[in-house]
């Protein structure tokens, strides 16, 4: 039980500040994805929908990576098409609904998906680093640095 006396200011607020919660059929399924980074905390109501799902897919995509082997980098694919996996190279988002990936397709072939937040479906999966490239590139790190580099310029 919380006996901490907060004012109908901070209640408010913190009804708007984001959470998480997952359950996973296996035990120990769960992964602990840490605290959310200072740039998410803002209130949901200050973003926009494209901002939003674009610090939400970085969270994801970080953790994903945390989980593969040195052989394996995040790539996406799509659900309901038949667009095969985008090794995800980078990520963005157009104010205020659009969400954009950025990458190459299996043979190599440069790739850019374009989504409207409400349409939004993306199913990450393991995909094997190009042949030659000594250290699987991860783009969760990147993405992350960057938003917590937006929030302290805030």
């Amino acid at each position: 039980m919380d006996n901490e006396i907060r004012t109908a200011a901070e209640l408010s607020e913190a009804e708007a500040i984001p959470r998480r919660h997952e359950v996973h059929t296996q035990a120990g399924g769960q992964v602990d994805m840490g605290d959310l980074p200072d740039g998410m905390k803002t209130p949901v109501e200050h973003k926009s929908p494209a901002r939003w799902a674009y610090e939400r897919l970085i969270l994801y995509i970080q953790n994903f990576e945390e989980q593969l082997d040195a052989e394996h980098e995040v790539g996406m694919g799509t659900a309901g098409g038949e667009l095969g996996v985008l090794r995800i190279e980078g990520m963005g988002y157009f104010d205020p609904d659009i969400v954009t990936f950025y990458g190459s397709d299996a043979s190599g072939v440069r790739t850019q998906l374009i989504q409207h937040v409400t349409q939004l479906n993306v199913m990450l999966r393991a995909a094997p680093k190009p042949q030659g490239q000594a250290e699987p590139a991860r783009i969760g790190f990147r993405l992350a640095a960057d938003l917590q580099k937006d929030s302290d310029a805030a």
